[in-house]
């Protein structure tokens, strides 16, 4: 049968707070009110020293700008605009180290899919800059991510097994978890996941072994090298 592994974008491939700081220079530039990039700085910080307040960074600036009585439309005029600017040195973006190879490696193994709630702008650029570009057989943009995501593993899970890859486990997890498919955690909130998962480190690098393992079903999940931790069957708040 065989395997898919669904990978998020943004914070999961595409490391590096370029994409960040693009989309809150836009944003002060939309709505033009004084404060709101100390503000979006002061809650970004808030991401280190209060785990699991925020889902991410996007989320942070999402909330300084709301205290400032900045609204939706300027938010998404100013994402929109730092898009434009995706892998560009106005918003670099850094891959985890061995990305590409590791990727191509498990190709070899398994269907690889990007779902990411990112438009299409500039994916491709990015992916090249990755070294990711052409090892994706389906990429999806603009999903609305969870249920974008949902539509996707319901569609490719009765063909075989199905691991979701993401650093926000409401987005790119949960809809895997309540089909029965593996997840991974990537990122700060792998330190303590806040709900069941299969693998989950902190770098994505420290689980390419797990994950090529798993699609070759070339070991058990108890088996999950150096670095990495499996919490199936193990919920932590």
């Amino acid at each position: 049968m065989p395997h898919t592994v669904i990978f998020d974008f943004d914070g999961t491939l595409a490391l590096g707070e370029g994409p960040l700081d693009a989309y809150v220079r836009c944003v002060d530039e939309v709505a033009g009110v004084e404060g709101f990039a100390a503000a979006a700085a002061t809650e970004r910080a808030r991401l280190l020293t209060e785990p699991g307040r925020y889902r991410d960074a996007y989320h942070a600036v999402a909330v300084a700008a709301a205290g400032l009585g900045i609204d939706e439309d300027a938010l998404q005029q100013g994402y929109l605009r730092s898009r434009d600017l995706l892998a560009t040195e106005a918003a670099p973006i850094e891959p985890a180290p061995g990305l590409g190879e590791f990727l191509r490696r498990l190709a070899a193994h398994a269907e690889l899919v990007l779902v990411t709630n990112a438009p299409e702008t500039r994916i491709p650029e990015a992916l090249e800059a990755l070294g990711a570009a052409g090892v994706f057989t389906r990429v999806v943009c603009s999903a609305r991510k969870p249920l974008g995501l949902a539509a996707v593993i319901e569609e490719v899970l009765p063909l075989g097994p199905v691991l979701s890859v993401g650093d926000i486990d409401e987005f790119d997890l949960a809809p895997a978890r309540e089909r029965g498919a593996a997840t991974a955690l990537v990122g700060a909130a792998a330190a303590a996941p806040a709900a069941e998962v299969t693998f989950a480190a902190e770098r994505l690098e420290l689980l390419y072994a797990a994950i090529e393992a798993w699609a070759a079903d070339s070991a058990p999940l108890e088996d999950v090298p150096s670095g990495t931790s499996r919490t199936t069957g193990t919920t932590r708040s």
